[in-house]
């Protein structure tokens, strides 16, 4: 794992962005906050989780008709908000750096699917892709409850304060929704959507393996914090030989 160390200085300086964990500003808001503040967490989070719109982006990538996306996105959604609720409401917690690095494989899953890789590389029949983005919606699901566990839950509403979250999740997944279809729509009208439909699903996985690599790293610095202390005293000593060998 020791190569994840030659990642570029901003992905070690800024790991905590890339699990898109509460910040702290959301925690405090939370303290004395109703379940409107829940709900517009679950909106903002969903807005602004890039692994999530990147695979919601994959899914819909060649869907035109509307009952096809429809399915596809109900699959998603009944997956994710099972393991919302539930997950959160038992209390299952898992490293969240680990589930987005899951996550980000689904990311490349969905690219791949896309470009026809099980048939061109792999010699095989794309697995059911319904049954695929459900069971996917469940880890993304999982993510969220890694997220929401971070905020002050206490006990009083608890289950009131889950299911508005992720009614804002879902409020957020329509918004992005909205956005993503339209800019495909219009992208579809163009010459070059079938010129670099295969590079935008390429790309796709690109982003994918960054941002699992980013995750894998930002469990390295939670689970290892030690590994990247600044270590001040060697580092002086290291530099006071160097200039005794330069004499």
């Amino acid at each position: 794992m020791r190569f994840i160390y030659t990642l570029p200085l901003f992905l070690i300086s800024g790991t905590g962005l890339f699990a898109h964990a509460m910040s702290e500003s959301d925690k405090q808001q939370i303290l004395n906050s109703g379940l409107v503040q829940y709900l517009w967490l679950g909106a903002k989070h969903m807005i602004t989780g890039y692994d999530h719109l990147l695979f919601l982006f994959g899914v819909i990538f060649f869907l035109t008709n509307f009952r096809d996306i429809l399915k596809f996105v109900t699959a998603f959604t009944m997956g994710h908000s099972i393991t919302l609720i539930l997950a959160t409401f038992i209390e299952i917690k898992a490293n969240y750096y680990l589930i987005d690095a899951v996550i980000a494989l689904t990311v490349i899953y969905k690219g791949f699917d896309n470009i026809g890789g099980f048939n061109k590389y792999l010699q095989m029949k794309s697995p059911n892709l319904l049954g695929a983005v459900f069971l996917f919606g469940l880890i993304h699901g999982f993510g969220l409850s890694s997220r929401l566990q971070q905020l002050p839950l206490g006990k009083d509403g608890l289950l009131e304060k889950i299911i508005a979250f992720n009614i804002g999740v879902e409020l957020g997944q329509v918004s992005a929704l909205i956005v993503l279809l339209g800019l495909l729509a219009i992208w579809r009208k163009r010459d070059s959507f079938q010129k670099f439909s295969n590079a935008a699903n390429w790309s796709l996985m690109t982003v994918g393996t960054l941002l699992f690599l980013m995750q894998l790293h930002g469990y390295q610095h939670n689970a290892y914090p030690e590994d990247f202390e600044f270590n001040k005293d060697g580092h002086l000593h290291h530099h006071e030989d160097l200039n005794e060998e330069t004499k």
